[in-house]
């Protein structure tokens, strides 16, 4: 699927992205018009809709406000579409434990099911499904994933993320719809829907406000990709010509972007002087997970490299609360789990 061919008078390509007000998604909208296709936004604007007002005006570009669960409204929006990138979901342990277990099965789960039947019944040709490698929970003692290693999901988070990625794996040899499955590595950097709540963005935060890093865990690795390359991933995913990536999950991340918590504080402090890590010994409920993303797979599928460095996110992001982008950064519309 190409987007914008010079030269050749086509019309673009339509893609809708569900969840698009969100953080992942306003990056992901910017992306996917600048790169000229025409973009069919979905979202419950839960978080509010001022991530996408700069694209109201674009002839490319349509807002709907629906709530995924609701399929009469959401489901009107493919057709035409050449492909759905859905994104829309509650994200993260916090906010999971902060609304009732069927709502987020329903919006998780079923609603992801809901939408890629519809998409087959609308002819659509690739279904691009953003899920997270939380899936994987705990790893073995080399702490190193790969897309065959096995899932242990520690949060509701992860378990709708597991059971919705099964059940499109199942179906995918039946469908007429492509399903591609994304595991994220712990998005970072600036986005029109800044979050605070995300572990660099986090860190960057206190260090900014208080020159101080409260640090659980620190010897737990994670892995880290900036939002940029998460709108990049998807949107290979969206071109990728071939059909051999139906029913496939990619990890999306870097091999270089592998760090445990203390060195990702550490890193945070160089770049803010003066900020003192401090270190708190207590057991954590909820996601607990200490895992390093293998991404060879997408780098010899896809061809996908990463081009923002967590070092160069931290900075981007210092400079952001430095030149006060972003209105009161310590408020709930920053932080996911205090707003559902």
């Amino acid at each position: 699927m190409s987007a914008v061919v010079p030269g050749r008078r086509i019309e673009s390509p339509k893609v809708v992205v569900t969840g698009a007000a969100g953080y992942i998604g306003s990056v992901l909208v910017s992306h996917l018009l600048a790169e000229g296709y025409r973009v069919e936004a979905v979202d419950s604007l839960m978080y509010g809709g001022d991530a996408l007002v700069a694209h109201l005006r674009h002839p490319r570009f349509r807002l709907h406000h629906c709530d995924i669960r609701d399929l009469s409204a959401c489901g009107s929006v493919l057709a035409g579409a050449d492909a759905v990138v859905h994104l829309a979901a509650i994200v993260g342990f916090p906010a999971c434990a902060k609304m009732p277990k069927r709502d987020i099965w329903e919006i998780n789960y079923q609603a992801s099911l809901n939408l890629v039947n519809e998409a087959e019944r609308n002819h659509v040709r690739r279904f691009v499904f953003a899920s997270s490698y939380s899936n994987y929970g705990v790893a073995d003692e080399s702490g190193i994933v790969t897309e065959e290693s096995p899932l242990n999901p520690q949060s509701l988070y992860a378990e709708t993320k597991v059971a919705a990625e099964v059940s499109l794996r199942e179906q995918a040899p039946s469908l007429g719809v492509q399903p591609v499955l994304l595991r994220f590595a712990t998005v970072f950097g600036v986005s029109p829907r800044m979050r605070f709540d995300l572990m660099v963005n986090q860190f960057v935060f206190e260090a900014h406000t208080s020159r101080r890093i409260e640090l659980f865990q620190p010897d737990a690795s994670r892995s880290f990709l900036h939002v940029f390359d998460a709108a990049r991933a998807i949107e290979m995913a969206v071109a990728w010509e071939g059909d051999d990536v139906s029913g496939e999950t990619f990890n999306v991340g870097s091999d270089d972007a592998n760090m445990t918590k203390r060195e990702l504080a550490a890193l945070v402090a160089r770049n803010v002087p003066g900020t003192v890590v401090e270190v708190e010994e207590m057991a954590l409920d909820g996601d607990i997970r200490s895992i390093r993303l293998s991404c060879e797979k997408i780098r010899r599928r896809l061809s996908f490299h990463p081009t923002v460095s967590v070092e160069r996110g931290v900075v981007e992001i210092i400079k952001a609360l430095a030149a006060r982008y972003y209105h009161a950064p310590e408020s709930e519309y920053h932080r996911n789990a205090r707003l559902v």
